[in-house]
């Protein structure tokens, strides 16, 4: 009798545990865990909820210890395996967690949770196909379950099947209207293959239905921007804010659309979202609007005393180098050896496939200037301080880490007056609505005397063209003096 009290007093027990885990209080369950062992033998489940409880006091050690101990002694339970696996894809070990995950659908194949990991993890290692597989039977099996059907959306777009994608996600908000997940990531396929008039029409949908989030404003705002429609799309961004005041993402969108004073520079998080969605399409799109940089960069470098004399002119460092535009405009010229360096990922990605560039970091570049202690006898960054209002410490730091003699060579937008006269901003720079800042040519020379760098070229140039008209642009070279150490 003593031993059934004790059992039933457990079951209860470790329901309670379960309860204080969902509701974050990890030190309460920690100590109700350690009485429940006590009264009954070691268990799978038992495990689960120390590995549980671990993981909420950022013990993820201590968690995958719990688990590692409790597989080798019972290797054929399934919800060890999802455990596990799950424990693994969060500490960054996809392939021990792709491991488990399939053991587990193995071990129970009626399991939806474990067949949407295992189609996750499937995706995370780029088989879009068996991703689908998975996912597509986790859907089956639960259809009401958004997480399942986000992750087959993922997985059809992977494979290039955005219809399917859009398909996917439309079920699933005719099913749960009030799932603004859902409608984000059907919106976000839309944007992705620049359909912008969809994305505003969904965008559109949600906010009527009351379900659009900051998100879905941010979105929108990004749609109808795309379409010229840059008041609308001020409106769109301002309602982002209000729901989302601290997202940089969300304030730079609106700093850009004129709703709040200019930022200095651009956040990092907006780049790498704007640079990582572009990537696809950077180098054929920026052609097509005749772009020029890379051009004037090669011209201007050919005249450059050392290349000029015959000799190899490096180390040069190409700031926000993105797809490798300037290295490959630089590949007949001794420069060498050249390190790029850029935000987004998948924009080096590109670059690194040209085989133009010794190195290439993913780095924010004001943080690589001030860690990186290497001397560069040429830094370069083609349409890269466009992302920055303030040049002082730019320009401090690229004067840091030059050689002397050594060239800062970059391209500017120039700020120009209004059609009623008036100069947008201070008059020195301004953060223009799509997104890019503006710069005066009176300050760009002050800035950079400020910073100790003499002038070699500063001329205004056409950097490309936006709907058939120039671009003003103001093409730059800075030169660290010879004898400054």
């Amino acid at each position: 009798m003593e031993q059934l009290q004790a059992t039933a007093d457990a079951t209860a027990l470790t329901a309670r545990i379960a309860v204080l885990i969902d509701a974050n209080r990890p030190v309460a369950a920690r100590h109700l865990l350690s009485a429940v062992r006590r009264l009954v033998p070691p268990s799978a489940a038992l495990a689960e909820l120390a590995a549980r409880v671990a993981v909420g006091e950022g013990r993820l050690d201590q968690a995958l210890a719990e688990l590692d101990a409790a597989v080798t002694q019972d290797p054929e339970h399934a919800s060890l395996r999802k455990c596990r696996a799950e424990l693994r894809l969060q500490t960054g070990d996809t392939v021990g967690a792709l491991a488990d995950a399939a053991e587990a659908v193995i071990l129970d194949r009626t399991d939806p949770a474990a067949k949407a990991l295992l189609g996750v993890l499937l995706l995370e290692h780029h088989r879009a196909g068996d991703a689908i597989a998975c996912l597509g039977e986790a859907v089956a099996a639960d259809a009401a379950n958004p997480a399942y059907r986000q992750g087959l959306a993922a997985a059809q777009e992977a494979s290039g099947d955005t219809d399917a994608a859009l398909a996917t996600l439309s079920a699933g908000i005719a099913a749960a209207p009030w799932r603004v997940d859902l409608r984000n990531a059907a919106i976000l396929v839309t944007v992705r293959r620049r359909d912008f008039t969809a994305a505003c029409q969904l965008a559109e949908a949600a906010r009527v239905a009351g379900v659009a989030d900051a998100c879905s404003f941010g979105l929108m705002g990004h749609a109808l921007s795309s379409l010229g429609r840059h008041t609308d799309a001020a409106d769109a961004y301002a309602e982002a804010l209000k729901l989302g005041p601290d997202d940089p993402y969300v304030r730079h969108l609106v700093a850009a659309s004129g709703i709040l004073p200019s930022a200095p520079r651009a956040p990092v998080e907006y780049l790498r979202a704007v640079f990582d969605g572009y990537a696809d399409r950077f180098e054929a799109h920026l052609i097509s609007l005749g772009y020029r940089i890379p051009g004037l960069i090669h011209t201007v470098l050919a005249r450059h005393p050392t290349i000029v004399a015959g000799d190899r002119l490096g180390p040069a460092l190409d700031l926000g180098c993105g797809t490798g535009l300037a290295a490959v405009a630089l590949s007949d010229l001794p420069v060498a050896p050249l390190v790029g360096l850029d935000v987004s990922p998948r924009m080096l990605q590109a670059a690194a496939a040209k085989q133009l560039y010794a190195e290439l970091h993913e780095a924010d570049l004001m943080r690589f200037l001030a860690e990186d202690t290497r001397r560069w006898r040429l830094i370069l960054a083609a349409d890269v301080l466009i992302y920055f209002g303030a040049l002082a410490e730019l320009l401090a730091a690229a004067f840091d880490r030059l050689e002397p003699s050594g060239w800062f060579v970059f391209s500017l937008e120039e700020l120009l007056p209004d059609h009623d006269g008036r100069v947008p901003g201070d008059g020195d720079w301004a953060l223009q609505r799509q997104g890019r800042y503006a710069h005066s040519i009176g300050y760009v020379i002050a800035a950079a005397g400020n910073a100790g760098f003499a002038v070699r070229v500063l001329e205004r140039q056409t950097v490309r063209f936006e709907a058939d008209a120039p671009v003003a642009g103001i093409f730059v070279v800075l030169e660290r003096a010879p004898d400054d150490c």
